[in-house]
Parts: structure tokens; sequence; C-alpha cells
């Protein structure tokens, strides 16, 4: 039954790929993918020969959540560092924050009238101008910032975002390819 083993591990393999996309549509296919991983590791006594006690060691397992903590942790900071690197009140730092996850999940919607990457185009797009008009409107609703005054921060609250992003994609991605060469090699 060693056939299985390649079965599973091909899947995982697809199915993280996929999760991938979701990180990128800003949504939490990290978090998905280490569940899988924990549950196939729960199941694996089924399908596994004798001598393979596992398909995910639990070093492989602690790393990956480690892995995950940091590239939340990196989008986090994104927009907020950003949104301060400007000179963002508290007001303005809050604002860029959920302002990136609402834009995020109001243009990846719509956008998906574009075949293929409308939907990736849609969040990607919404969480960088969602951080700049959620920095602009806590500067200016909360602070009584004037436009002019709240642009600096709205830019870098735009620019911190599409690198906190970028960094808990790269994140990611380096927790894929372990948890799937270790679904290769139990």
């Amino acid at each position: 039954m060693e056939w299985i083993l390649y079965i599973v591990a091909t899947l995982f393999v697809l199915i993280g790929l996929a999760c991938l996309v979701l990180v990128v549509l800003q949504l939490p296919g990290g978090w998905i993918m280490f569940g899988i991983a924990v549950v196939i590791e729960l199941i694996d006594t089924w399908y596994l020969p004798d001598d393979s006690p596992w398909t995910f060691s639990l070093w492989v397992l602690v790393v990956g959540l480690v892995l995950l903590c940091i590239g939340e942790l990196i989008e986090f900071l994104g927009s907020l560092l950003g949104a301060k690197r400007g000179g963002a009140s508290r007001a303005g730092s809050w604002g860029a924050l959920l302002g990136g996850v609402i834009g995020a999940l109001a243009l990846a919607a719509p956008m998906t009238i574009i075949p293929g990457i409308g939907t990736i185009f849609g969040a990607l797009l919404g969480a960088i101008v969602g951080s700049f008009l959620g920095a602009v409107l806590g500067e200016m609703g909360v602070t009584r910032n004037t436009m002019r005054g709240s642009m600096k921060p709205a830019v870098w609250a735009a620019i911190g975002r599409i690198l906190g992003s970028t960094g808990k994609v790269a994140v990611t991605v380096v927790l894929w390819v372990l948890l799937s060469v270790a679904a290769f090699w139990p």
C-alpha cells in the first residue's frame, strides 16, 4: 500500500499550491495547508508502511507553525509600520490595516469577470488601495488631519502593505516546499 503514500503526497502538493493562491488573495491559505498536513498526519497510520511512523514529523509541524506565525507577523506589521514610517497617527495606522483587509475582500469578487487572474489582481489591488484609503480616513476622520497631510502616511501604508503581503507569500512558499518534501519522504 506504499502507492497510497505517493497519491496522498501528490494531492497534498497540488492542494498546497492552491492554498498558495489563497494567500495571494489575502485569505488564510497557509493555515488551511497546515491544517491539511495535521489531518494527514493524524490519519497516516491507515496507509503508511510499518517502517514509516509518520508523514510529517513533529519537528516539521513545529517549523511549519513557526513559519506561519512569522508570515502573519510580517503581513500584520507591513501596513502598520509603513503607515508609521510615513508619520501616521494610531488611527491612521489601524485604518491602513483594516482598510487593507476590507479592500482585498471588496475587490476580489468583482474582478472575477477577468478570467484567470482577475480575483488575484482584485485582491492585491484592493489590499493596496484599501490600506491607502484606510490610512487617509483614519488620519482625516480621527486626527482631523488635512488631505495633504494624510497623503504621506497613506502612501507609506500602501508600500508597507505590498511589502508585508509579499513577505507573507514568500514565507508560505517556504512552508509549502517544506511540507511537500516531507510528504514524499516520511
